[in-house]
């Protein structure tokens, strides 16, 4: 639960270099903000990080629970209030994340 606030703090913070290390290598994203897409690879990440951190800044914190024991994090951002699941490997890095809009 605790990465999960480090990771939106990261976010909020705007600091792409924390929130790209909290990724492992092998990361995978799903976002369905903005359309449905899934992301692999370094490059990947970083571009979606570099994008969405300019078209939509995550603001507070509106609800975190566990899930499946999977941390989902909800939060508001320009764009409105976002939904995440963050699922984490064996040294606490983030091997998945999905996330979208709540409707």
């Amino acid at each position: 639960m605790a990465a999960a606030v480090d990771w939106l703090d990261a976010y909020r913070a705007g600091d792409i270099e924390a929130v790209l290390g909290m990724y492992a290598d092998d990361a995978v994203i799903y976002c369905e903000c903005g359309g449905t897409k899934t992301l692999t690879g370094r490059a990947a990440l970083r571009a979606y990080w570099v994008d969405r951190l300019k078209s939509s800044p995550a603001f507070e914190l509106d609800d975190l629970q566990l899930s499946r024991n999977e941390p989902v994090i909800s939060y508001f951002t320009s764009s409105g209030l976002v939904k995440a699941v963050l699922v984490f490997n064996a040294a606490g890095q983030i091997r998945a994340l999905s996330c979208g809009p709540v409707k």
